[in-house]
């Protein structure tokens, strides 16, 4: 189980820069930068024989991520999360196969673990010994997390509005945090500047290669738990949009490799209303998103205003004969109690306007009933307890009629 990575390659100019090197976005352009493989080598090695015999963990496909000394990958159990069913949760929207990928069963509660996991491991290996990242929240305490455990240095920009719980995260796991009074793109700019002055190792979405690389085993995932094939469509709640990019990515690659065919999954863009750049972009026919002024929505990590990688989201959106749509926060919030009380799942607001877009998009006709989707459930609602608060009764314990009482609010 070593990986085969041969070089890094701009998806603007196409320039290639060496592999073994710390790196962010290209040199040339500024732009993405992806991990390349030697898929040949990949696909003799990693089998699907082969991979039945090994961790259902997202390690399992080394040849074609970028970590080289196994020794060098930081690991909390992240990745092999379930494609779990949603019969109820189909029959009431009218689709006839719906799954979701559960992912805030991964360490730190969400997707994160697996970008950061990555991204982590790899820094470790190529030599960096303090990391800086800007966060909404989730990458923030993935990113704490896998430092401490490898032994780095972590520092976290986070808007001072973060859910609670991710700034405790981060302080508990030995991060530095700093609040910034603004959005994430704030905390980029800034991260940008400590890591110049400091030399930091800057970690943000898609600045550096290997994020990506992390959040595309979610779609090798999928493709393995579905017997080698893709679904009709995956929903997906897009902030920085990172887990399109790289499942997208991740499904070029399993063709290269004989593993799969042509085929690809409509992919489906959900943002809020509030912060929508990549809807707008795909509704203009633009290629690049512009800004979004005033970003505001209750989920914290759909407040994106700005995605280096918005070309690539696009490119993805639009080649798969996908779409890209909004939802309001309490649409969104609506959607974190369908999934809770028809599946059992108790899903972040991210999530949640995954769950709820996907029934708009029942009922615009865009998805019918016989296709199978899979609805991607980015992190646990078990983060963002403090945006409930329901008004319980109390019973006396000893009152007489505390059955009848039972009764009573039984029937309200």
């Amino acid at each position: 189980m070593h990986g085969t990575i041969t070089h890094l390659e701009c998806t603007a100019c196409g320039t290639t820069h060496p592999a073994n090197r710390l790196a962010t976005t290209c040199p040339a352009c500024g732009k993405v930068l992806f991990a390349r493989y030697d898929l040949e080598a990949a696909a003799r090695a990693m089998t699907p024989e082969v991979l039945r015999e090994r961790p259902w963990d997202m390690w399992r496909y080394a040849e074609i991520l970028p970590v080289q000394d196994p020794a060098n990958a930081v690991r909390l159990g992240e990745g092999g999360t379930p494609l779990l069913p949603a019969r109820r949760l189909g029959q009431t929207l009218g689709i006839g196969r719906i799954l979701v990928k559960d992912e805030g069963l991964n360490p730190t509660g969400s997707f994160k673990a697996r970008g950061l996991g990555m991204a982590v491991s790899r820094a470790k290996e190529l030599g960096a010994e303090a990391i800086v990242i800007p966060s909404a929240g989730n990458a923030g305490s993935a990113m704490a997390a896998y430092a401490a455990r490898a032994g780095l240095a972590a520092h976290v920009l986070m808007p001072a509005d973060a859910p609670t719980v991710t700034k405790v995260e981060c302080h508990v796991y030995g991060a530095s945090v700093y609040l910034v009074d603004g959005l994430i793109n704030d905390c980029g700019r800034i991260g940008r500047q400590a890591a110049d002055a400091f030399g930091w190792f800057d970690v943000s979405t898609l600045k550096e290669p290997y994020r990506a690389e992390g959040k595309k085993t979610m779609g090798l995932e999928i493709v393995e738990q579905l017997g080698w094939r893709v679904p009709d469509a995956i929903v997906y709640p897009t902030g920085g949009g990172t887990g399109i990019v790289g499942m997208w990515k991740a499904f070029d690659e399993l063709e290269a490799m004989g593993h799969i065919g042509a085929e690809r999954p409509r992919m489906i863009v959900v943002q809020t209303e509030g912060c929508a750049p990549i809807a707008r972009a795909y509704e203009r026919g633009e290629r690049h998103a512009e800004l979004w002024e005033d970003a505001h929505t209750v989920a914290a990590g759909l407040r994106v205003p700005v995605a280096i990688g918005d070309y690539l989201i696009l490119d993805a959106v639009r080649a798969s004969g996908g779409t890209a749509i909004t939802v309001s926060d309490d649409e969104l919030m609506e959607g974190v109690h369908l999934a809770a009380t028809l599946e059992g799942i108790f899903a972040s607001p991210e999530a949640g306007a995954a769950f709820i877009g996907t029934r708009k998009l029942r009922e615009s006709g865009f998805l019918s009933e016989d296709d199978e989707v899979v609805i991607f459930s980015t992190g646990s609602g078990m983060k963002h307890t403090d945006m409930f608060t329901p008004d319980l009764p109390v019973l006396d314990p000893n009152a007489d009629d505390v059955v009848a009482r039972i009764e009573e609010l039984m029937a309200r």
